[in-house]
């Protein structure tokens, strides 16, 4: 696919998704959503791309969400529609549920309504200080309904979302990593470089044994913890797969580990 309003990098198994419209504080229409979920189909499926990090082009935003304008001139009817046929959902991400391997947020600015929920689908945030973090969907009579309402209390204490949500409160970085939304804040021009030290850092494991590591803590949630399932299907191909034979036998040679992804 060809991409007009994104940019896809891919290096050392490593992939960066960047969303490209700066001159709209990276606001996203149903034609991003559809161009993001058909990188991510890419990621997804291609087995030398192990991690990815989504960022914004610009200093001002990560992405100021629901593109508005676009919805304006649409009309909402439409905007729903045309994003209820991307694969990934709202961002092409959000409503993304079959795909285990890491996934980095490097939020380079705002991050408001759809891009919060974006940022929010992501396994690791890392973000700029000067980012900013909130849902004003009320304000303009919608809600966080990109899975915001349902994550945020998920991954803070329910006041604090509750007072997010319901407020439309916007939250610093510093804010944020109390909260305990991010992982790390660091100044702008080190952004990136801290993001793919995360990503250098996450493929020193095997890339299997880290997609079972993701696979088995997302489903997991859905049981009590006395029911969890043993085993999940990328458990068992991680037991059959080269790497499983590599990891000990590096450790045993004391040497690096070669990993294959297989």
């Amino acid at each position: 696919m060809t991409y007009k309003l994104i940019t896809v990098e891919k290096t050392d198994h490593l992939t960066i998704v960047t969303l490209n419209r700066p001159e709209t504080m990276n606001a996203i229409s149903p034609p991003v959503s559809t161009e993001i979920s058909a990188a991510f189909d890419d990621f997804a499926a291609d087995q030398d791309a192990w991690v990815c990090i989504v960022t914004g082009a610009g200093d001002r935003a990560f992405s100021a969400g629901n593109d508005l304008k676009y919805q304006a001139q649409h009309g909402g009817e439409a905007v729903a529609q045309e994003t209820a046929k991307v694969k990934g959902g709202f961002g092409g991400i959000t409503f993304r549920y079959d795909c285990f391997k890491p996934v980095i947020a490097a939020v380079n600015g705002f991050a408001l309504g759809g891009g919060f929920e974006v940022a929010l689908a992501c396994d690791i945030i890392i973000a700029a200080d000067h980012a900013t973090f909130g849902f004003p969907e009320p304000r303009v009579g919608m809600i966080a309904g990109a899975m915001g309402v349902h994550r945020l209390p998920r991954q803070i204490p329910y006041h604090l979302a509750m007072g997010m949500l319901l407020s439309s409160k916007r939250i610093s970085a510093q804010e944020a990593m109390q909260y305990g939304l991010v992982n790390e804040v660091v100044p702008m021009q080190d952004l990136m470089a801290t993001a793919r030290k995360w990503a250098a850092e996450i493929m020193m494991g095997s890339p299997i044994a880290i997609q079972a590591s993701k696979e088995a803590a997302l489903k997991g949630l859905a049981y009590p913890l006395e029911e969890v399932p043993r085993l999940f299907p990328i458990q068992e191909v991680m037991y059959g797969s080269e790497d499983f034979i590599e990891g000990p036998k590096a450790f045993a040679e004391k040497r690096p580990p070669q990993w294959k992804g297989r």
